[in-house]
């Protein structure tokens, strides 16, 4: 997530009454979890055996709760609560704004775009050019819609990702301060719901189609092309490549990356990264043709086998 103006390092700990280790001259530019962070953002760690990967992070100024060597060029900020420095941080960036009417405002419109009736559209939403979005659906704050986008009854953009804290044996929300992306000539079936990210974007590539009742999770990035068919679900922060085909009832672990044109057959459970250009069956998903061997070597020694699996 950016900021709209860099802000300096610090005025942060000024406000938070938090000591300083480091340059203090820095500019804050975003803030972001570790796992998408940039040069200028804000992270934060607080169990210690994550020290050394924040520490060595892309992030410029990490929010600690404990006085550690500053790495040269970083900025640590020293809090005995770096995650609800961190949450409020995005909470004043990302605020709640309520919608009392239909449309909320700053929504830009494109030419030819038709929105039905019974659109509930939050804050700051653009839509391109030739868009269709069909009565029922939801579009939340800062979603991006391209051109040529097609989304259908009950559809619901931009909601809160799934994303907690444990802490003291109870779950401490994150604030969700990412957006939702819709690339141009996608379509989203009826009864999707695609989730904001945490602090990065959800995105969905040009000209990919979702299926009804597909579940995007936070800061899941969707390639060009793909094709996922309904009641599929893929969770947070996983990447699926460009030109992938998705059957129905799948389910993606995050975290997770697939490659290109890759086709992921029904009912299929992914749990670890897999190659492109190859199709996949079964839980956990390996390899269809050798996955359909196996099954057939089973038939074989349980004394069942069957006519269909002789070319196996």
């Amino acid at each position: 997530m950016d900021f709209k103006q860099p802000i300096p390092v610090k005025e942060i700990a000024e406000k938070f009454n938090i000591s300083i280790s480091g340059d203090a001259a820095i500019l804050a530019t975003g803030i972001n979890e570790i796992h998408k962070v940039r040069p200028g953002d804000i992270t934060f760690v607080d169990i210690e055996k994550y020290y050394a990967k924040s520490l060595h992070s892309a992030a410029t100024i990490i929010l600690i709760n404990k006085e550690v060597p500053c790495p040269e060029g970083k900025v640590l900020l020293i809090t005995d609560d770096p995650f609800a420095i961190y949450n409020q941080i995005v909470w004043e960036h990302r605020p709640m704004t309520y919608l009392n009417a239909e449309r909320g405002e700053n929504v830009s419109i494109g030419h030819d775009t038709i929105i039905d009736h019974g659109v509930h559209i939050g804050h700051q939403v653009v839509f391109g050019a030739n868009c269709y979005v069909q009565s029922g659906a939801y579009i939340g704050d800062q979603t991006i819609i391209g051109d040529n986008v097609i989304i259908q009854a009950g559809a619901l953009l931009g909601t809160d990702a799934f994303y907690y804290k444990k802490i003291q044996g109870q779950y401490k929300k994150w604030r969700s301060g990412g957006r939702v992306i819709i690339e141009n000539d996608v379509e989203i079936g009826a009864g999707c719901t695609v989730n904001r990210g945490v602090s990065g974007d959800t995105i969905i590539g040009a000209g990919s189609k979702l299926d009804c009742q597909v579940h995007i999770g936070h800061g899941v990035i969707i390639g060009k092309n793909c094709l996922i068919a309904a009641q599929t679900g893929i969770a947070g922060k996983s990447i699926i490549g460009d030109g992938c085909v998705v059957y129905g009832q799948v389910g993606i672990a995050q975290n997770v990356h697939i490659g290109d044109n890759t086709i992921l057959l029904a009912k299929s459970g992914v749990s670890k990264d897999i190659e492109g250009g190859k199709t996949y069956f079964g839980v956990p998903a390996s390899e269809a043709r050798e996955r359909f061997k196996e099954m057939a070597g089973i038939k074989l020694l349980l004394g069942k086998k069957s006519p269909e699996n002789d070319d196996l």
